[in-house]
């Protein structure tokens, strides 16, 4: 009994260092662990509840991994509705808002504001009971809402517990969830090399991971979360919203950092003329600024109409859509050959940007939106994504449009083109087209690839162009005095160039696989495979099957990964890579090789662990862990209630065991 109490200590108290360091990491932005370190933390826990199911809580920081798919959504009705915002689309509009409000509570009301980037994002409602997260709804119509709870527990920002040995006994706080827009362009780009359909913006892949039956979906999703309404507090009082916000910081809950309290309608003006300015430098999208009255009981008095409160303002900022007409669609190509139709813009301010081109994605899409060359267009653009054809206007044609239709052949070295059946993007299979060579050297560059600084998109295309370079491994043969006769390529710059690719050399596996630029291996899947294979030579000799058994690789990618290195000229310029110098260290994890040439495959429910812990103990002894059972398998765990796997384990004589053996194997039995 001493041991439990010890362990059930231990527990609580890895649960309370992990939730400080989540509010350090998430809320304060001021980490004082490192990664590393939290893992250790988070793998201890991990560990300790796997052994012990029976202190498992619903409040833990392991219980992020999404539960059971749901078959339907249940309906929240809310007795204080989420209300919409009135909009000023000027500073005059803004000014007539002011005024009408010291109308109706007087000049205590031209004073005293706070003020908060308008994300643009997703709106949610959380509700804590006791400190424990009850309830995650959606706004919905702001009277009734969804109640997505398992998917908002995903989120990582957002505390399964609140802080503080005494938190409010009910809280109800407004916020709102969103995706940055790096994590919507890389998701975008794997959907695009795979020939799937794009997201239109990170919003609505923010409203559609939240709104997806199988929580484990959305947690697969990179998002982020702000707290910034009040829908009601029991047990603790607050008078003003910026009070509020500084207790949801001390709760746990993340707020904006660029929230401001504002002493007059002045400093509005001012934060608003800031926040504009850093607009696209933030890393998400924001489409103006919310003002709200902060004293709570002036708020009352300044009451709210049907849908909206009168104490409270959004200032939108310039529309990031604007009209403009096309003058020509031409077709670029990519490092995979994909072939990406662009729309040429008579030249147009967007959001305070010059636009004069935009992306039409694919042939589909263009059929879709009936995008004609000459048509006036709707164009879009949001922060640093690349500005998009939102719809053509048809009523504005003269006759003369012309329409699009996708080349036959490649545009830039003649190959004839070929799409795939069943993807969107047509695509040049010509490997040595200058194009795809270019734009491989670039990707190969990349800083989260081979990091080489300075071989920018100008100087790639003159080293193509000059013959001096027709793969990514010539690089490693360059001298000062190959690049020095280039445009813009003084001795100096030169050196560096060259001192920076002999830098590069020296490398890490991950880096090595994200830089060859297999097709739909971005960073993340890089770093499984290297986790999986220790070197190059390994992961060459891959069986397609085996990738495909891989959790995050999956058929479509284990696809691309061997007809990648089926390919004799890709083999060559590895070898050749290793024979200028490329290093790294090896990656391999097993700590033990005593599960060495054994697959296992896991089935059913296990008691004491998950399944991804269980195929992480088989990793570390120097087995593999798949989710299919083949001729190959060698040994089968089978838990509660296994199905198919277990019957055909038995059909192919696959020698099968209980989770109480398999602990047995790797030490862990009850003691």
């Amino acid at each position: 009994m001493a041991k439990n109490r010890a362990i059930e200590k231990e527990i609580e108290q890895l649960r309370g260092e992990i939730r400080y360091h989540n509010h350090r990491y998430y809320v304060l932005d001021d980490p004082v662990i490192s990664d590393a370190e939290y893992d250790r933390l988070l793998r201890r826990l991990i560990d300790l509840e796997s052994a012990h199911p029976e202190l498992v809580t619903a409040d833990s920081p392991t219980q992020k991994v999404g539960a059971e798919p749901l078959k339907e959504f249940k309906v929240v009705t809310r007795d204080n509705p989420m209300l919409s915002l009135e909009n000023a689309m000027t500073q005059d509009e803004l000014i007539e808002w002011h005024a009408r409000l010291i109308r109706e509570v007087g000049e205590a009301g031209a004073c005293d504001y706070v003020c908060e980037p308008k994300m643009d994002g997703v709106a949610i409602e959380l509700v804590y009971r006791d400190g424990a997260l009850t309830l995650g709804a959606t706004r919905g119509d702001g009277q009734t809402g969804e109640d997505i709870t398992e998917n908002i527990k995903t989120i990582r920002p957002i505390p399964l517990r609140l802080l503080g040995e005494r938190p409010p006994s009910m809280l109800n706080v407004r916020g709102e969830v969103h995706m940055d827009k790096a994590d919507f362009e890389r998701l975008n780009e794997q959907q695009k090399e795979a020939g799937e359909k794009m997201y239109a913006n990170p919003r609505n892949l923010t409203a559609g991971s939240l709104k997806q039956l199988d929580p484990k979906i959305t947690a697969s999703r990179p998002l982020k979360f702000v707290a910034y309404g009040f829908g009601g507090l029991e047990g603790k009082t607050v008078g003003t919203q910026w009070e509020f916000l500084m207790r949801l910081i001390e709760w746990g809950l993340p707020i904006n950092p660029h929230s401001r309290r504002c002493e007059r309608i002045d400093d509005v003006i001012a934060y608003y003329e800031d926040i504009l300015e850093k607009r696209d430098a933030l890393p998400y999208e924001i489409d103006g600024v919310v003002v709200k009255v902060n004293d709570f009981i002036l708020q009352g008095e300044a009451g709210v109409r049907a849908r909206s409160p009168r104490w409270a303002v959004a200032w939108k900022f310039p529309p990031q859509e604007e009209r403009t007409q096309i003058l020509e669609i031409v077709v670029q190509v990519g490092r995979t050959g994909a072939l990406t139709p662009v729309a040429r813009l008579k030249p147009v301010q967007v959001g305070g940007v010059t636009v004069s081109s935009a992306t039409l994605h694919n042939e589909d899409e263009i059929k879709k939106k009936d995008v004609r060359v000459g048509d006036w267009v709707f164009v879009r653009r949001a922060g640093d994504v690349i500005p998009e054809v939102v719809k053509a206007i048809p009523d504005l044609r003269k006759g003369d449009e012309k329409l699009f239709r996708m080349p036959r052949r490649c545009p830039v070295c003649g190959t004839e083109v070929v799409r795939p059946e069943g993807e969107a993007v047509a695509r040049c299979p010509n490997v040595s087209c200058k194009a795809q060579v270019k734009e491989r050297i670039r990707h190969f560059a990349f800083r989260e690839a081979m990091d080489i600084e300075g071989l920018g998109e100008k100087v790639v295309a003159q080293l193509v162009e000059e013959g001096l370079v027709q793969d990514v491994a010539d690089l490693y043969k360059l001298t000062v005095e190959d690049l020095e006769p280039l445009e813009r390529l003084a001795k100096k710059s030169a050196e560096n160039l060259v001192q920076a690719i002999e830098k590069s050399k020296n490398t890490t596996l991950p880096r090595l696989i994200f830089a060859l630029g297999i097709r739909n291996v971005g960073a993340t899947v890089a770093e499984i495979l290297a986790e999986n294979y220790p070197s190059i030579e390994s992961l060459i000799e891959a069986p397609e099957e085996e990738l495909a058994d891989i959790y995050g690789v999956g058929p479509i990618i284990a696809g691309e990964i061997v007809r990648f290195f089926g390919n004799e000229r890709n083999l060559q310029i590895i070898d050749r890579l290793a024979a200028a110098g490329v290093r790294y260290p090896k990656t391999h994890r097993a700590q033990t090789n005593e599960f060495e040439g054994e697959v296992f495959v896991f089935t059913g429910a296990l008691a004491r662990m998950t399944r991804e812990e269980a195929e992480a103990e088989v990793k570390r002894r120097g087995g593999k862990a798949t989710s299919t059972v083949s001729k190959k398998t060698t040994c089968v765990v089978a838990g509660e209630k296994a199905g198919s796997k277990l019957q055909k384990a038995q059909k192919l004589g696959v020698k099968v065991i209980d989770e109480a053996t398999f602990l047995k194997l790797i030490g862990r039995e009850r003691g």
